[in-house]
């Protein structure tokens, strides 16, 4: 019915979530242009930061699409337990219901006797 191992895939993911964030801060912002260094050098420094941001980016949005495909499946889970907890209370209910009207004829049957 639901898998047990969801709930740790879920913290698995988010655990991963937080590391990729706190990496892709840990970069800081783009570094600015050293008037002692020439255009070309410049432009290498600032190419490496933008590679690895949105290297970082990438990983990022990877990890929200298997999150949110984790916290979907264990939605569906939830729903499927609601179905099913609805099917039980109705069967309980059903049977709460009958009960009464079956003592009441056994006793009725008992007295005519």
């Amino acid at each position: 019915m639901t898998n047990i191992g969801t709930g740790e895939i879920i913290y698995e993911l988010r655990k991963k979530i937080q590391e990729i964030q706190m990496s892709l801060d840990q970069l800081g912002d783009p570094s600015a242009d050293m008037p002692e260094m020439i255009q070309s050098a410049n432009l290498l420094r600032s190419n490496e930061y933008l590679s690895k941001a949105n290297e970082k980016k990438s990983e990022l949005i990877i990890a929200y699409g298997q999150y949110s495909a984790a916290l979907e499946e264990l939605l569906s889970s939830v729903f499927d337990i609601q179905k099913d907890l609805k099917e039980i209370l109705k069967e309980q209910s059903s049977l709460i219901a009958d009960s009464p009207k079956k003592a009441t004829k056994s006793k009725t049957k008992t007295k005519k006797k």
